[in-house]
């Protein structure tokens, strides 16, 4: 079993595949003649041979040879170089005792010699090595590491290496050893040897957890050409069988890009809620009694930008998963929902919806974007999973299509007066339910005005237009009518009025200037009038506009920076360019709260007689924004009840780093009646080399352990060990991964490799 899992580790070391983009190709003129450089130079006139003796130096662009001894064949051109020989080709190094290079062929060989890959930093030595070409070794018994050092921590040896530069070595007999001890063998290594982007098998992740039981992950990369690649997954897991991975991704331009990804899984285990399945294989899915029977169980998602014609730009969103609880059961690893919606958020600046919601959005959008309009065209299909799992009634309402055209506040013509437009069309389909179009207009008419400097004052008004023609519509699966023509009409008004104060302060900091404080009260009336809506369809927030008497005080505070871009000092004496500034709005405060005019207006005996009192004042909210640097953030929100006192809701974000890299970060988050939860992720570096973190995630409201972790990483020059251990609702994973610098690493990614780089900011 020993020998087996040693010949498994060697064997995956052995396939990794560097995917850099970066790489030097050294391209020679070969008419170009070779240099010769030294203390003394002899010429032998019959043979046509130099004899050059101290600091001797052989070059010509990209190439040069060092030695304390050269005889230079010109006739052949081969040299003879000893004592002390360097020979070096772009950033590669070859140093021995004594060497006999062909320097038109680049052929020869070099005697207790190494080569120094600089792009991997591959120490390779041997007795003899054998330089078979421009870019192309051999050597009879060979010893490669990527430790600095005359004692490597690690290294690797073998019998007839060969290695090429920007492609792969191999090497026969191979043994493992930590310091002089020799702890693995394989009769066959193959290594990396190119810093550009490569085919080839990807770092592994070996772990073991509850659910799954023992777990081996190997991905392979493809680089299909150089505007696209590909990865393939094999995960195997104990307990639940083999999981299958594609992820393809392309990219024409930083407009035109796209990456789509594919798993499945023949899963051994169902929750068919006999014995113990739903505690072993299955989740509370929110309390509700949801069994996970199907055994075929897999997730598509994709995200595409796309430059089209006439200046549109097209997005594609996808994301079709097998059950509701796939993105639970696989959140973490290399195929994991978390990884995945990382990467989206990095490549796209697009979130995946949830893992634990059941509906996933798919979206195909078109935009078209001018200097005063937008126009936005989108088919939205809301996939709820249960529905189409249980093959239930599905009346989920579909948009095929929305398209959507709006124009941003603009004066009329040389008129006090602007505008701006709200307009869409939707046509709403279900499998089983309503399906019929709505169209909306919603135009606006403002008429700003400003005192001086005191205050601003901007009145306006809006006309509401809705049309609704349904083919059926169905209300809790009761089908009310069919082809239905309905018209609404509705106006509002709106008064804004604000003013802003400002001081600023003379900070004379070494980098802060002047800080400025505003205050920017602001007092918003709005009406809506009350309209009976019930015949109208009910298919989203805009069939049912509510009358509106409110009135909405606020107060923000504000605080920028105005701070001094340190220049360059160059002989003790700054430049001489005008100082320049960079200003940043690092604090913001604001108060909020309404006033129901028709809720204090209502008769209090309806409403004793429901046990209930008026409550015209809303809650008072209050949002802090606070970033005084790049090591500090702190987001917070609440609501404050002015009746009783108590917070309604109340959620903060901190987020505390150094630069040293050690992080700090904490979530609160509170629902009166509702939830209550914190969730803290520390990482600390207690020495140069020793890293530690923890994190923990707890349902306050019932006193429960969500998610916790805990683990350390050491590293040294060439060499780490990463140990992790996770516990996700009842699931415990282990995880230990190592990495041997230069040739990749074996171990469980998704627990020490993204939790412990990431300075936990947690989405």
């Amino acid at each position: 079993m020993a020998c087996c899992i040693g010949f498994i580790f060697i064997f995956v070391l052995s396939s990794i595949s560097l995917a850099n983009t970066s790489g030097s190709s050294l391209k020679d003129n070969p008419d170009e003649p070779w240099q010769i450089d030294a203390d003394t130079i002899n010429y032998d006139e019959k043979t046509d041979q130099y004899f050059a003796e101290g600091k001797v130096v052989i070059s010509k662009t990209g190439r040069k040879l060092t030695a304390d001894k050269v005889r230079f064949d010109h006739r052949n051109m081969i040299a003879y170089a000893a004592g002390h020989v360097t020979m070096s080709s772009g950033k590669n190094r070859l140093t021995g005792n004594s060497m006999e290079m062909n320097l038109k062929t680049e052929t020869g060989t070099l005697t207790s010699g190494s080569i120094f890959l600089t792009d991997n930093n591959f120490h390779i030595t041997g007795d003899k090595i054998e330089k078979t070409g421009e870019e192309s070794y051999r050597i009879d018994t060979a010893s490669i590491t990527t430790c600095d050092g005359d004692a490597p921590a690690w290294k690797i040896t073998g019998k007839d290496l060969k290695v090429t530069i920007e492609g792969c070595g191999t090497v026969k007999h191979a043994t493992l050893w930590a310091k002089k001890v020799p702890v693995l063998y394989t009769p066959f290594f193959f290594f990396p040897a190119q810093s550009k982007r490569n085919s080839g098998l990807l770092t592994p992740a070996i772990g073991s957890s509850d659910r799954k039981g023992m777990e081996y992950t190997q991905p392979f990369f493809w680089a299909i050409n150089e505007n696209s690649d590909a990865t393939f997954y094999n995960q195997y897991m104990s307990k639940r069988g083999n999981k299958f991975g594609l992820e393809y991704r392309y990219a024409l331009s930083d407009t035109s890009r796209g990456t789509f990804m594919y798993n499945f899984l023949d899963d051994k285990k169902i929750d068919d809620g006999k014995n113990n399945s739903s505690d072993d294989w299955g989740y509370d899915d929110d309390g509700e009694d949801i069994l996970r029977k199907n055994s075929d169980r897999y997730w598509f998602r994709g995200k595409l930008d796309q430059e089209m014609p006439f200046g549109f730009l097209g997005k594609l969103d996808l994301d079709i998963v097998s059950d509701q609880d796939y993105l639970h059961e696989f959140e973490d690893g290399y195929t994991g929902f978390n990884k995945t919606e990382r990467y989206f958020n990095r490549n796209f600046s697009r979130e995946l919806d949830d893992y634990d919601d059941p509906v996933r959005v798919n979206k195909l959008n078109l935009n078209k974007r001018w200097a005063r309009y937008n126009l936005d065209t989108e088919f939205l299909w809301y996939d709820d999973v249960v529905v189409r799992r249980s093959h239930e009634t599905d009346t989920t309402l579909q948009r095929l299509p929305f398209v959507g055209f709006d124009a941003s506040k603009q004066q009329i013509s040389d008129s006090p007066f602007y505008w701006n437009l709200d307009s869409q069309y939707s046509y709403f389909y279900s499998e089983d339910g309503t399906n019929g179009h709505r169209g909306d207009v919603h135009p606006r008419l403002y008429l700003p005005y400003r005192y001086k400097n005191l205050f601003s004052f901007e009145p306006s008004a809006g006309v509401r237009e809705t049309y609704w023609n349904i083919g059926k519509f169905v209300d809790n699966n009761t089908e009310k009518y069919k082809n239905n023509q309905q018209f609404r009409e509705l106006y509002d008004i709106k008064l804004d009025l604000s003013t802003e104060l400002y001081n600023t302060f003379q900070i004379n900091g070494e980098t802060i200037e002047k800080i400025q404080h505003t205050i920017r009260p602001q007092i918003v009336y709005d009406y809506i009038p009350d309209k009976s809506q019930e015949k109208y369809p009910d298919l989203d927030y805009i069939d049912r506009i509510k009358r509106k008497n409110l009135l909405t005080y606020s107060i923000t505070n504000t605080f920028t920076s105005k701070s001094k871009i340190l220049r360059k000092i160059i002989n003790n004496q700054e430049d001489s360019l005008p100082q320049e500034y960079t200003y940043s709005q690092f604090c913001r405060f604001k108060l909020e709260q309404s006033f129901d005019i028709d809720e204090e207006r209502e008769d209090d005996s309806a409403r004793w007689a429901n046990g209930e009192n008026r409550r015209p004042f809303s809650p008072i909210y209050a949002e802090l924004e606070f970033n005084p640097d790049k090591y500090l953030s702190i987001q917070a929100d609440s609501e404050l009840s002015p009746y009783d006192g108590a917070f309604e809701s109340f959620n903060i974000d901190t987020n505390i780093s150094d630069i040293r890299g050690d992080s700090l970060f904490c979530e609160y988050r509170y629902s009166q009646d509702y939830s209550e939860s914190f969730y803290i992720n520390f990482y600390i570096n207690l020495s140069d080399r020793f890293s530690v973190y923890l994190e923990n995630e707890q349902n306050l409201k019932d006193q429960e352990d969500i998610k916790s972790g805990l683990g350390f990483m050491y590293t040294s020059q060439c060499w780490a060990v990463h140990f992790g251990f996770t516990d996700d609702d009842g699931d415990l994973e282990y995880a230990l991964m190592f990495d041997l610098y230069g040739l990749g690493g074996i171990g469980k990614s998704g627990i020490m490799g993204e939790r412990g780089k990431n300075v936990f900011k947690r989405k």
